[in-house]
């Protein structure tokens, strides 16, 4: 199976999870961006998603966080995407996590609770469900790029 192939349905899952929130998302035209969707929250905001499928593993969910750049290797999204949309399809679920926040390299989020009940430096899962963000706190994590600029007053 492909990478597309692997990654079309986390992207459908992702967008279909925005749309049936109210959320008004742009789909970016080719292949081109390091970003999958695109979406508009309040204050002349956009917000850059790079959409993500997510496995189980150790009782976490766990996506790669990390972009290949063929020229260079492995590469950091800071910068080129403000929030990881992330589909976890065990639980038919959808995570929105901001690049920040993710693993350098890979991004865990735990889904059932540590043997030693450790709660530093653990990201539950529930913490990041898509049904807990507002627009306002998308808005919150848009890039200072990604901010259209106040428009002009008319003469």
């Amino acid at each position: 199976m492909g990478a597309r192939t692997r990654g079309n349905p986390g992207e459908a899952a992702v967008l279909s999870a925005l749309v049936q929130r109210g959320f008004d998302v742009l789909v970016p035209f080719g292949d081109g961006q390091p970003y999958d969707l695109v979406v508009h929250v309040p204050m002349n905001t956009f917000l850059r998603v790079q959409c993500k499928t997510a496995w189980a593993r150790g009782g976490c969910l766990v996506f790669n966080s990390r972009t290949t750049d063929h020229g260079r290797g492995p590469q950091s999204y800071v910068g080129l995407a403000d929030i990881f949309g992330v589909y976890f399809p065990p639980r038919h679920s959808v995570y929105l996590v901001p690049i920040n926040a993710a693993g350098n390299g890979e991004g865990r989020l735990r889904i059932e609770p540590t043997r030693n009940n450790q709660r530093r430096r653990v990201r539950p899962a529930g913490d990041y469900e898509v049904d807990r963000w507002t627009a306002e706190a998308l808005s919150d994590v848009a890039g200072p790029a990604m901010r259209s600029p106040e428009p002009s007053p008319q003469i």
